[in-house]
């Protein structure tokens, strides 16, 4: 099997439980999603980039000292990634994906972030894989979004409210204030924007 890979890149993880950590990214092109706030919406179409076998994506990743990969997109869910992942870890990489899960997960992951949209939901049976619930706070009810879904997660999953980038300095406060009032949140902050790398 063949991926369209948008873009792949090794840096420093900018967001949620792991960041700070060195990773190496595999951004698979394709999203049908459609989140108007998208930073990346040059990853929705599947048109116009290359493909990939997983071994070849291995193969990038042998070249950097990573220990880490995270797939991500553009929404890797719409693929089995069961191959990439297999390959990965037969090699000794701990392999993580982000997603909004709006397709069942394919793939034996080590470490599943789900970010749930509204323009297209989770699939309900997969919240319960998710290690990190990481909600996109862009207005005053995505609080109210934020915690339907903590409803739907296990015990143990982190659960994190991060600003969307371009109203941070309007969320912000409000999200301080309620991880405060709501202590089994936590605030996520995109690091990677700040310190400056992909």
């Amino acid at each position: 099997m063949k991926y369209p890979v948008m873009e792949h890149f090794y840096t420093i993880q900018g967001e949620g439980v792991h960041a700070g950590k060195p990773a190496y990214f595999v951004r698979l092109a394709g999203c049908d999603v459609g989140c108007v706030w998208c930073d990346v919406k040059e990853s929705w179409p599947t048109e116009g980039y290359p493909t990939f076998t997983a071994e070849e994506i291995c193969g990038w990743v042998g070249q950097t000292p990573a220990q880490l990969v995270v797939i991500t997109g553009g929404e890797p869910a719409m693929y089995d990634c069961s191959s990439i992942v297999n390959a990965l870890k037969s090699n000794g990489y701990r392999v993580h994906v982000e997603t909004s899960a709006a397709y069942p997960l394919r793939g034996d992951y080590d470490w599943i972030c789900i970010s749930p949209k509204k323009f297209k939901q989770p699939v309900a049976e997969e919240m319960q894989r998710a290690h990190e619930l990481k909600v996109i706070v862009f207005n005053d009810s995505d609080f109210q979004w934020a915690e339907q879904w903590a409803q739907t997660v296990g015990p143990d999953c982190a659960l994190l409210l991060q600003a969307e980038w371009d109203k941070r300095d309007k969320v912000m406060p409000k999200m301080i204030d309620y991880v405060k009032e709501n202590p089994h949140w936590r605030i996520c902050i995109q690091t990677h924007k700040i310190i400056q790398v992909p």
